[in-house]
């Protein structure tokens, strides 16, 4: 049955209609309530997200958000790569790590926001420290048993060869963990502008998570799922368009070699 619904529908096919089935669902809960201020319908929210885009600064706030997420995401990833290789290759010094790695793994996001806050001030340095560290214990967990499932027979064949460092991080290691770090990109990709929504929502002036919190205020709940549903609209986006062709590409290359 699985096999069959798949050869009729294909990828795109079932997403539209997942989400279709979802704003359906919505739709028929708002018919339900019967109240527009609760629970808004979707034609409703679509002409708040009209109105912030064309009236207000839907666009620019989307924006601000974006770039929180883009250097985030760069810190977390870059960070955290070269910490979880270090550590998979070095299990003497990973010994020692490992307990810190689990501390920042399990500390609340929260707690580093604040932290990062009080620490730094109210500014956007301390809004994308915040989210990077949150991230980058994630992946260095991720990259690390990444490394430590590697193939040992080509790092032998790496060290037979001589090749220098970078080129066995190039050939060798990098194509090994690629789907590691492409599930963590997309995993980390989901959490990061969450916890991006939170950092504003607590101390920036601008962006999603800031109009979320002003329409929170005001009790305005079509304009709080305007602005939400709307960012979700953009990662939806780039998940779909970016990080999962970049997820199949580093699975092909793990299937074809295994």
């Amino acid at each position: 049955m699985t096999r069959q619904t798949d050869e009729t529908f294909s990828h795109t096919q079932v997403t539209a209609l997942s989400l279709a089935g979802f704003v359906l669902f919505w739709w028929a809960m708002a018919l339900v309530k019967g109240d527009a201020e609760v629970l808004p319908a979707p034609p409703e929210v679509l002409r708040d997200i009209w109105r912030a885009a064309t009236e207000g600064d839907l666009i620019g706030h989307i924006l601000a958000t974006l770039r929180r997420v883009a250097w985030a995401f760069a810190l977390a990833m870059g960070i955290g790569t070269a910490l979880g290789v270090w550590l998979g290759r070095n299990r003497r010094i990973a010994r020692w790590a490992d307990p810190l790695v689990t501390v920042f793994l399990n500390l609340p996001a929260l707690v580093i926001i604040v932290l990062c806050y009080l620490w730094i001030g109210l500014n956007e340095t301390a809004a994308i420290v915040a989210v990077a560290v949150n991230k980058t214990a994630m992946v260095t967990v991720a990259v690390r048993e990444g490394v430590r499932a590697a193939d040992p027979a080509l790092d032998e064949m790496a060290r037979v060869y001589r090749l220098r460092p970078l080129e066995r991080l190039r050939h060798v290691t990098l194509p090994q963990i690629a789907p590691y770090l492409a599930s963590s990109a997309r995993n980390g990709l989901a959490v990061i502008w969450k916890i991006v929504l939170v950092v504003e929502f607590l101390g920036r002036s601008d962006g999603v998570g800031f109009m979320i919190h002003l329409y929170f205020q005001l009790f305005d709940i079509g304009m709080v799922l305007a602005y939400a549903l709307s960012f979700v609209a953009v990662m939806l986006a780039i998940d779909y368009g970016f990080v999962q062709p970049l997820d199949r590409r580093a699975r092909r290359w793990q299937a074809q070699t295994g």
